[in-house]
């Protein structure tokens, strides 16, 4: 199976789990509206549903979580939509405190949030500082967030830290890159999830899932269970994952 984390038994099936799980959760405006409800009701249940979902998650021994909830595309939705998913954002981060002291988790969010208003900002610093010593599951969140933005923002920084003379041109490889990344210090996804029967990666860790594992279900992600997450391991658990090399034949 390659590299992962801790093994899961889930009817009498022992799974090896994937260290780091990377979800783009789709589908929550469409969920909605089949309901007749309006898309924000649809966020406002997909953003309990992450709550749900990182308890499962770190019970079943995944050590890394990283959702994708606000891309830098999403400025470009109805203006009213942006507002609700704004305010949606900060009630999250007063609950994601409550949770975070509750499970242990380590939370960090990765994207630009220059773009966010002050008090936003400042809460994502108060959770990350509040939580950097916890011990349980890595939550990271993806806000403001596209991967070629995240490695425009990495090139300058290392073009800039050329012109001053602190890294030579010669020294770039791709683990200084990965210094440069938001990601940095976070190992590389082993699996990707994406909801709602989409499957492309919508600017999403274009850099960190060069070897990782795609599995696209079409169940919306409010109505994403901890039963659908163990069907993901569990096509993960079938992968061969040889990371660009060649499988050993064994002699028969």
């Amino acid at each position: 199976m390659g590299k992962g984390g801790l093994s899961f038994v889930w009817e009498d099936k022992v799974m090896n789990m994937p260290r780091h799980v990377a979800i783009i959760l789709d589908g929550n405006g469409r969920w909605a509206k089949a309901k007749g409800m309006p898309r924000n009701y649809g966020h406002a249940q997909g953003s309990k549903n992450v709550e749900r979902i990182c308890e499962e998650a770190y019970r079943m021994g995944i050590k890394y979580l990283t959702v994708y909830a606000f891309s830098t595309e999403n400025w470009n939705r109805p203006k009213d939509e942006v507002n609700a998913l704004m305010k949606l954002l900060r009630n999250y981060m007063k609950t994601c405190l409550k949770t975070a002291e509750k499970n242990d988790m380590k939370i960090r969010v990765i994207g630009d949030i220059t773009r966010l208003d002050e008090d936003i900002r400042s809460r994502i610093q108060e959770l990350e500082e509040a939580t950097k010593n916890n011990g349980g599951l890595n939550f990271q969140i993806a806000i403001n967030y596209g991967s070629r933005d995240e490695i425009k923002r990495a090139v300058r920084r290392i073009a800039q830290d050329c012109r001053d003379g602190k890294i030579q041109a010669e020294e770039i490889d791709e683990e200084l890159i990965e210094r440069y990344l938001d990601t940095h210090d976070i190992p590389d996804p082993d699996l990707l999830i994406r909801t709602s029967g989409e499957q492309r990666l919508s600017n999403y860790l274009l850099w960190q899932l060069a070897y990782t594992e795609f599995y696209f279900t079409d169940v919306p992600w409010p109505d994403f269970t901890k039963e659908e997450l163990i069907r993901a391991v569990e096509q993960y658990n079938s992968r061969d994952r040889r990371y660009g090399g060649v499988k050993e034949e064994q002699d028969v």
